[in-house]
């Protein structure tokens, strides 16, 4: 029996939600986009393959990353069986493949459309494990720089969400988790005053 490993790869980007999809350039699906994936390899784990297919498609594997489900029978694949996993990533920090085969490009999740083999299906669940995620969870870190403002934060979590958040709320909400601490540092933010700098307490999942 054969194993194909699919990684769902999230970030966001100018404050929309965003996911990492391939163009594939053979049959099938020629020239319909897809999440990165592939065949494990022999002697292989699930872990190592979705960590290897993370760094060839972004460069990074410092980062969250968590096996979501495993689905049988999607459409038009030669593999009996496909384990998915997400992955959340800041997307200054990646750098993605140059070539012009097989190219990877950035999608907002609110402007696609099919995909191939039914990838769609994953990213659904994917999308639906990682709003989850965040209400209890501290994996915004993995989405976020080293030091941000709580104005950044909250737009990683309503591009997320895709709901809007109050901004006195959110920051009492965050504030009172103590999953951030100040950095002692400001950042100037156009003409409006400086913005106190945050990072994370925990870079790893913690839950809250």
């Amino acid at each position: 029996m054969s194993t194909a490993v699919v990684v769902t790869i999230f970030t966001v980007v100018r404050n929309r939600l965003s996911v990492l999809l391939i163009e594939r350039s053979e049959k099938p699906f020629q020239g319909i986009w897809a999440l990165p994936g592939g065949l494990l390899q022999p002697g292989e784990t699930l872990d190592d393959a979705a960590t290897r297919k993370l760094q060839e498609e972004t460069g990074l594997q410092d980062v969250f990353l968590e096996q979501l489900y495993t689905f049988d029978n999607l459409a038009q694949t030669k593999t009996e069986t496909t384990v998915a996993y997400f992955a959340l990533i800041h997307d200054a920090d990646a750098k993605l493949r140059q070539e012009l085969e097989w190219k990877p490009e950035w999608f907002p999740l609110s402007t696609l459309k099919a995909l191939a083999f039914d990838n769609q299906i994953i990213l659904e669940n994917a999308k639906d494990r990682l709003r989850s995620k965040l209400e209890y969870t501290n994996i915004a870190y993995s989405v976020l720089p080293e030091s941000f403002t709580l104005s950044e934060m909250q737009h990683v979590y309503e591009a997320i969400t895709e709901e809007p958040l109050d901004k006195r709320n959110f920051r009492k909400k965050i504030v009172s988790l103590g999953i951030v601490q100040e950095t002692g540092r400001l950042k100037k933010q156009g003409a409006h005053r400086p913005a106190k700098l945050y990072k994370f307490m925990n870079r790893t999942q913690t839950v809250i």
